[in-house]
């Protein structure tokens, strides 16, 4: 079955960064937002979130790093699709802290593409869950200028060695010097975003990326009574499953709608 009609009003075409080819989804007119979908996918409401910023005056690259492009979530096939193709592949690294993902060496030149067809200031990206960190590991290329962080989930907080990589977080000591070598010379600033008491994005890790980012982070924890309901026992997509469309979660997609909108130039 086809999910596909999720993106009908998505343009498709394949990015070949000379290393790795993926599918990306475009929509919209005006400077670009790279929408980076979190487990298990790109679905449904991370497409409504992509909306939203395309809305807003932008326009949107959804790339797909795995799973099945506008299958929702709750789909039964969907952790079984995100398990086999992701976990083993070598573009992602999911267990060790202090180094950022293969993958996003090509999210990197995807935005470099971006940049130069939609024009503007420069492109924001966000992560999201399993992708979270990849925004902030993306600094390094200068066309990244609005970077979101989106309950950052990597490294994994579990199995031998979970104390250490609670606090840990997916980019290498040279990203991080970046983000606040651009910070002190342009202004960045970097946006995330999480609910308190997530087991997937605890204390530890907010708290790296305070000490670490400094003034250059803005963070927005959210009490978990705002959530909107999910399949989780506690709340953890901050911009789409759990997202309420009243009161704080609302107002932090507000807010990371309005950053990209600054930022880019929209």
């Amino acid at each position: 079955m086809s999910h596909e009609a999720a993106l009908s009003d998505y343009e498709k075409f394949r990015f070949d960064d000379g290393r790795w080819t993926r599918e990306v989804y475009r929509r919209g007119a005006g400077p670009a937002v790279i929408v980076i979908h979190e487990m298990p996918g790109l679905h449904p409401l991370v497409i409504r979130f992509a909306d939203r910023v395309a809305e807003a005056g932008m326009t949107v690259f959804c790339p797909v790093l795995f799973g099945v492009p506008g299958r929702p979530a709750t789909h039964p096939g969907s952790v079984l699709t995100m398990l086999g193709g992701m976990c083993v592949r070598r573009e992602f690294n999911a267990w060790a802290g202090g180094k950022s993902s293969p993958i996003v060496d090509w999210l990197r030149a995807l935005a470099r593409k971006a940049h130069a067809e939609c024009g503007g200031k420069g492109v924001g990206a966000v992560g999201m869950c399993f992708t979270g960190g990849f925004a902030l590991a993306m600094v390094t290329e200068p066309a990244v200028v609005a970077p979101v962080l989106s309950q950052p989930s990597l490294p994994l907080p579990m199995g031998p060695g979970k104390a250490s990589r609670e606090a840990a977080i997916d980019a290498s000591p040279a990203e991080v010097a970046c983000a606040r070598r651009r910070h002190a010379e342009e202004g960045l600033t970097v946006l995330g975003l999480r609910f308190r008491g997530d087991p997937f994005v605890g204390d530890g890790r907010f708290d790296t990326l305070k000490r670490e980012l400094g003034d250059a982070f803005e963070a927005i924890e959210l009490d978990p009574q705002d959530a909107a309901p999910g399949p989780l026992a506690h709340p953890h997509s901050v911009l789409t499953v759990n997202l309420a469309e009243t009161g704080p979660t609302k107002a932090a997609e507000q807010r990371v709608i309005a950053f990209f909108r600054e930022r880019t130039g929209a």
